[in-house]
């Protein structure tokens, strides 16, 4: 097949739908399809579209809707879209899961979250990592624990850091945040912490090999979001075989599970200060999370993502059959005829 990619995030970003979209192209070109990814829809003819975001490919969708009526397309549902965009402008959202015959959630409790007439077209495909290198020893002077993620407010992305003015003198827990600025304002304010906290050492935007040389260093990861569509760097985290806390929301519970041990209110840094400091002073906790991780890592298998993949694209494809064959209108296509 040819299949565009539509993203919103443009060439060289390094936002999560930027690398979320050419880690799907790298699974979909494997599969034999041959993809383009773009930030807007120019007309061009193809197969499939897949569409990363609901609100903001919102125009892309449409227009290849009412061009291609008759063939198949798929939307991507981000944390946005998912805990923004549907409250927010559910006319326009609705819209894009209107006129989709196949939704893709990155988690397990997206079918939680939006209205029940979609969930038939819904398939969750969780984002996988390949298995990482052996684990690096840890420093020594301290007790490093790693914060990964952008400066922006859906990310509450000092909330390891307030937590851990909290802590003891005697701790040596020293939280290391990888992750670019894209407000200024950010910045600033990382940089004020950094003067005020000697606990906390904000490192910028780095690259991805040595995000990853820092999971297999860590003794533990911190994800604060307030809200989230499904973290890849939960995958990363479990694939390298860090221990992680976690905020309690659905984004990241529908990765980790419900059972998982190390999760906190969101936004309460107090709660996390208590863990941080157990997960330091406690191995056997530490090893409880560790152990929780490694018991899904199964869930994060590149060769699940990449059957998922096969797997929803055939689906696509056969939706979009039947709904012609039906003589059903592209902007309501019936539930019914997306079960497997």
């Amino acid at each position: 097949m040819d299949i565009i990619l539509i993203t919103p995030a443009p060439k060289r970003s390094r936002a999560g739908n930027r690398t979320t979209a050419l880690r799907w192209a790298g699974i979909l070109r494997r599969l034999g399809h041959r993809v383009v990814v773009a930030t807007a829809y120019a007309d061009a003819p193809c197969d499939l579209m897949i569409a990363l975001h609901a609100w903001k490919s919102a125009p892309a969708i449409a227009r290849y809707r009412r061009l291609y009526p008759e063939r198949p397309l798929v939307v991507a549902l981000t944390g946005t879209d998912i805990n923004h965009d549907l409250a927010a402008d559910p006319g326009t959202t609705l819209r894009s899961l209107d006129l989709a015959d196949a939704l893709v959630g990155l988690h397990d409790l997206v079918a939680d979250a939006i209205p029940e007439a979609y969930r038939d077209k819904l398939a969750v495909i969780v984002q996988s990592v390949p298995a990482s290198e052996e684990r690096l020893p840890p420093t020594t002077r301290t007790f490093e624990i790693l914060v990964v993620g952008h400066l922006r407010a859906e990310k509450d992305p000092l909330r390891a850091a307030l937590a851990a003015r909290a802590l003891p003198p005697a701790s040596r827990i020293r939280v290391v945040h990888l992750g670019g600025a894209p407000d200024p304002a950010w910045a600033d304010r990382a940089r004020a912490e950094m003067q005020a906290n000697p606990r906390y050492d904000w490192r910028g935007e780095v690259s991805g090999a040595r995000v990853r040389r820092f999971l297999r260093r860590a003794r533990l990861m911190v994800l604060s979001s307030l809200n989230e569509g499904g973290a890849n760097v939960i995958s990363e985290a479990i694939a390298a075989g860090l221990p992680i806390l976690a905020s309690e929301i659905p984004g990241n519970v529908g990765l980790l599970g419900a059972d998982h041990p190390g999760y906190f209110p969101a936004g309460d840094q107090a709660a996390l200060a208590r863990l941080m400091l157990r997960a330091e002073q406690d191995p056997a906790f530490l090893e409880r999370l560790r152990a929780h991780g490694a018991a899904r890592a199964a869930a994060f298998d590149p060769a699940h993502e990449q059957e998922a993949w096969a797997v929803l694209v055939a689906r696509a494809a056969g939706a979009a059959r039947a709904r012609a064959a039906a003589g059903i209108d592209a902007a309501r296509p019936a539930p019914a005829l997306l079960l497997p």
